[in-house]
């Protein structure tokens, strides 16, 4: 897969992002960071998205007992191309064509199953992300209420984000009124209405 699109991310590397799922992945991006900057130093040039998701593997294993994050590594180098590794709790390394995790991810696996396909372009793939992050919100009360994607690709790292009242509704959600702070902002400023 050329491109790879993320949902909630880090930097670790001009082309290669973690996925944080929880406060302990911070932690370990902060150290697989260093490690990859020390990797660049020593070898000259830039570390592969295949050694990112090794080091958060070896964080992951040797720390299991105290680590309660699974984690998602991808990105883009010159050797292999486009990479996901989801590496769950207790470090296993798992190369994927997709990954999912965070709270709503419980609602998403069916949807992938039905939805992924090979050899999507960068849009089609971003879409199905969009699709998916706001599936979750409408299901699970911690996805948040936006969408915010990274696309890794030969061409460079791309980000966008889409507002919570630009995403799709499912089901019988309510559509996004003005907030109680965009009312008082504005000059007339009118009651809510339901």
């Amino acid at each position: 897969m050329e491109n790879l699109i993320f949902l909630t991310y880090t930097k670790l590397t001009a082309g290669i992002f973690l996925l944080l799922q929880a406060a302990d992945s911070q932690i370990v991006s902060d150290y697989v960071r260093y490690f990859l900057h020390q990797h660049t130093i020593q070898l000259g040039q830039p570390a592969t998205v295949k050694v990112a998701a090794n080091l958060v593997r070896l964080l992951s294993y040797n720390n299991k007992n105290m680590l309660q994050t699974g984690i998602i590594v991808g990105g883009w180098d010159k050797y292999e191309g486009g990479k996901i590794y989801g590496i769950p709790l207790g470090g296993t390394i798992l190369e994927q064509p997709f990954a999912i995790g965070g709270s709503g991810s419980s609602y998403l696996y069916g949807f992938f199953d039905q939805a992924w396909k090979d050899n999507m372009t960068k849009e089609e793939a971003e879409q199905l992300v969009v699709k998916a992050v706001s599936l979750a919100i409408a299901r699970d009360g911690a996805s948040g209420g936006v969408v915010r994607t990274v696309i890794i690709n030969s061409e460079g790292v791309t980000r966008n984000f889409y507002p919570g009242d630009k995403l799709p509704l499912w089901h019988d959600e309510v559509e996004a009124h003005d907030s109680l702070l965009d009312i008082l902002n504005a000059a007339n400023p009118e009651p809510m209405s339901t």
